[in-house]
């Protein structure tokens, strides 16, 4: 049977299960491919747009992480929503493991996948500097300033340049003072019917 012969979305699932994420068009693809609703491709766009942030911040200062880890983590650290719905409005965490499950299924490096645990658990388990920037992103995307998330982000920064954390406190401050900023923007680019 000729791929014409499937539904497209059939297709689209069949181009990316089994392969290794490579970039957040990727992850997009994939989680449409298994029907995530727009609300969810909404947010994870959107807490993508506040890693992305983060990110450039970082690298102008000149830090060394892996920052395509990031913007990866970003784009699916939900997709356990797509498992139970009803944490898209909703409290609950069961979409944490589901979604690490799902992506591993569908191919997704580990190290991706574990983001959706880890963006909500990483005062409870060991993480990467990645992983908290993650879960920094999915706090000020919506404007949510999380003091002790964002000095471990600092620390490890001065850590890793040398410094001491009141030497680098104030530019990142600054930088998330400024993506938390236009959360009440991203917030309202969320809503969808």
């Amino acid at each position: 049977m000729s791929s014409t012969a499937y539904p497209l979305r059939i297709v689209a699932a069949l181009a990316v299960t089994n392969l290794m994420l490579k970039s957040t068009k990727d992850a997009q693809l994939l989680l449409e491919s298994l029907d995530a609703p727009v609300r969810l491709l909404t947010h994870l766009r959107l807490v993508g747009e506040a890693a992305e942030h983060l990110v450039l911040a970082l690298e102008e200062m000149g830090i060394t992480f892996k920052a395509e880890l990031v913007r990866l983590g970003a784009s699916i650290h939900d997709a356990g929503k797509i498992v139970h719905p009803a944490e898209l409005s909703g409290k609950g965490n069961l979409h944490e493991l589901a979604g690490e499950e799902l992506l591993l299924r569908h191919g997704v490096q580990s190290d991706v996948a574990r983001c959706c645990v880890s963006h909500a658990r990483y005062e409870a388990m060991e993480v990467s500097f990645e992983e908290l920037l993650v879960a920094l992103s999915d706090k000020l995307w919506k404007g949510k300033r999380e003091e002790n998330l964002e000095l471990r982000v600092i620390d490890e920064v001065a850590m890793r340049l040398g410094k001491d954390r009141w030497d680098v406190f104030s530019d990142l401050d600054s930088c998330f003072e400024r993506v938390a900023a236009d959360g009440g923007s991203r917030l309202s680019r969320s809503k969808v019917n």
